[in-house]
């Protein structure tokens, strides 16, 4: 990828239909509108822990009984 962003029909093929944005303080979300999101249902699927390959790393990616989620190397 070349860093540069989609356009907005792109974008929706990518992300799925617009949503209305989100308030934020100072008008800025919280990361770039071309970052991309993930379900955790869709990551976990029936399993409260996933792998993740970064680089020569493994990471964990756990569900807590809370429903809160851990990372781990």
């Amino acid at each position: 990828m070349s860093g540069s962003h989609p356009d907005p029909e792109q974008a929706a093929a990518l992300h799925g239909p617009a949503s209305k944005p989100a308030q934020w303080p100072h008008g800025q979300a919280p990361y770039p509108a071309s970052a991309r999101r993930w379900r955790s249902t869709e990551l976990f699927g029936p399993s409260r822990e996933i792998e993740i390959e970064h680089g020569q790393a493994v990471y964990r990616l756990r569900l807590t009984a809370l429903g809160k989620l851990i990372l781990t190397k």
